[in-house]
């Protein structure tokens, strides 16, 4: 599985499970396994540990407490959709890893927009106090 450039997985680093999928089911609710279990150990990847880190400092309900990241995908009716389901899954949780985001620098607003602000108030006050009793 490829995951960038450099980076690759060899299909013995992830370990993938068939299990019975949840819900309704029919008659083969019982006979067929059709859900996949994927496990994948951070710390015993071959990743750089660039994208060890990184995945290790999200906070992910997907990712245990030991670093091992387990998908359970059962959408599909399919084993194998199933399967390609989850190694997809696994593939864009590692690929999000290495976008950057941008640093957000805190702007304020101009004098001109604060001061139409208070402007706009100030109308909108006027017309709401025109609408009161006319006193004599």
């Amino acid at each position: 599985m490829k995951i960038s450039n450099s980076v690759e997985l060899h299909e013995d680093e992830y370990e993938l499970t068939a299990i019975r999928s949840q819900g309704a089911g029919g008659q083969n609710v019982n006979k067929v396994s059709s859900a996949i279990h994927l496990r994948f150990d951070i710390n015993a990847s071959s990743l750089p540990e660039f994208y060890k880190e990184k995945l290790l400092a999200l906070r992910d309900k997907r990712i245990t407490k030991e670093g091992v990241i387990v998908i359970k995908a059962q959408v599909h009716r399919t084993q194998e959709k199933n399967r390609d389901d989850a190694i997809a899954r696994l593939q864009e949780l590692l690929k999000s890893v290495t976008v950057v985001q941008k640093v957000r620098r805190p702007t304020k607003p101009t004098r001109s927009s604060q001061r139409k602000r208070v402007d706009n108030k100030k109308q909108r006050g006027n017309i709401k106090a025109m609408r009161g009793k006319v006193g004599f």
